[in-house]
């Protein structure tokens, strides 16, 4: 893949004095609640350009967009936002903790060239499908801004780490944004200037293959921008890359929750998966029971990854948890025609394909049009929010997932394939306001 350095749009401390103020999560995980949250933070934090606030009389000369190119002409002007004085290569840092383990992964913000999805050396692959509502609403905020706000998580693969031992030299210096965030991240950036040390990277990346982690809907919306708009800066893309040798790259589950469907009985459909799977039932009487069942559940679902099997765990609100052993593999033969076995062994794809699909008769239109089928992602407190919304009757059902490790999507996308939508969690996310491509 061909990268190069850039000179990014930055937010000036000397104008919004506190620069974490004004940086945000992506786009696509800001809620109501979020949004007024850093809109009160600093009056330009980056939401109100990436997912600013709507009105019932938004009309097509004043809408999100508009303002947001607003806002971000206005910085420019005041100087809340100023362009770097030279070209630099930007070493990203987030420090960490998950289950009580610290952890710090680091990588690099460069621009990379646009390119088709291929699997040949030096390509780009993705690993998930896309919908086409956030990529219109993506193609009209660069359309109003003509710039780049969100960074695309890209990995690739170095076993000598010569990226990384770069990054982790120019961490020793001092630092453009060091702050921490809601979740307890702390994300530190810092500018690698050297020319020769950047032709290190250059020349490192020209060979490598590289899977989007995160930001497909944002990579998608760049091919998309750069054929209509004949720009040539729109022939590169803000992105920031990861070494998969990284020690502090974590992948997360993402659990889901069904609801809204009419007629469901919740001992019909364990009793129906009993056709293709092994269910071990974990009963409770008592709160102190409950949360002993529910890590045996999840213990089981530990050790059967281990073991190479498609488990899930299983919760409906009567007073039982469920791990689902796939037994009958030869069932998703029959359900994913035309699928590689590598798909096919994909604990989502199972999930999708016999549990959603099959047993509760929700197809890949059903889901996609939503309503039915709630995305919770596996931070602290995921799986106790999500038993919480089948015992209160918002949801009906549960479905607790094992991560998916590097290797099952690398294997994947090296089969020109992609996993279903929301297969994986990169944590922590990257957060959006570090850098800013101006095209």
């Amino acid at each position: 893949m061909e990268i190069k350095p850039f000179r990014a749009v930055r937010f000036d401390k000397a104008k919004v004095v506190i620069t974490g103020n004004c940086i945000a999560p992506p786009y696509d995980v800001i809620d109501d609640k979020l949004r007024q949250q850093l809109y009160e933070k600093n009056q330009y934090n980056i939401v109100r350009i990436i997912n600013g606030k709507k009105s019932d009389s938004d009309n097509e000369n004043n809408n999100q967009y508009t303002r947001a190119a607003e806002h971000f002409n206005s910085w420019l002007e005041c100087g809340a936002l100023k362009k770097d004085s030279a070209d630099a290569i930007y070493a990203y840092v987030q420090d960490f903790q998950v289950a009580g383990e610290k952890i710090c992964r680091s990588g690099f913000i460069s621009l990379a060239k646009l390119a088709e999805f291929t699997h040949e050396k030096g390509g780009i692959s993705a690993h998930e499908q896309t919908l086409d509502k956030p990529k219109i609403d993506r193609l009209n905020l660069t359309r109003a801004t003509e710039a780049q706000f969100g960074l695309i998580f890209m990995l690739y693969e170095d076993a000598e780490q010569t990226a990384d031992k770069i990054i982790e030299k120019a961490a020793g210096s001092e630092a453009l944004i060091d702050f921490e965030d809601e979740q307890n991240v702390r994300h530190k950036l810092f500018a690698i200037s050297d020319k020769n040390e950047i032709e290190q990277i250059e020349k490192m990346m020209l060979d490598k293959n590289c899977i989007i982690a995160d930001g497909h809907h944002r990579y998608e919306t760049a091919l998309n921008y750069r054929k209509e708009s004949k720009n040539p800066s729109a022939n590169y893309q803000m992105v920031a890359m990861v070494n998969t040798n990284n020690a502090g790259l974590v992948v997360l589950a993402t659990h889901r929750l069904a609801g809204n469907m009419d007629g469901f009985n919740f001992e019909k459909f364990i009793a129906d998966l009993k056709e293709n799977f092994k269910i071990t039932e974990y009963r409770f009487e008592n709160e102190q029971e409950k949360s002993a069942a529910k890590e045996k559940m999840l213990e089981q679902m530990k050790a059967e990854q281990k073991l190479g099997k498609n488990v899930f765990g299983i919760y409906g609100s009567n007073g039982t948890f469920y791990a689902a052993s796939l037994e009958k593999k030869e069932a998703m033969d029959a359900a994913a025609t035309g699928k590689s076995g590598n798909w096919k062994a994909l604990d989502v794809s199972v999930l999708h394909k016999l549990l959603i699909e099959k047993t509760l008769e929700l197809d890949e239109v059903k889901v996609a049009a939503g309503g039915n089928i709630e995305y919770v992602k596996d931070t602290g407190s995921g799986i106790a929010e999500s038993i919480e919304k089948v015992d209160n009757g918002q949801m009906q059902t549960a479905f607790f997932m094992n991560p998916p490790t590097t290797k099952e999507i690398k294997s994947v996308t090296e089969s020109g394939e992609k996993m279903p939508q929301k297969s994986t969690f990169f944590y922590p996310k990257m957060y959006t306001g570090l850098t800013i491509n101006k095209l």
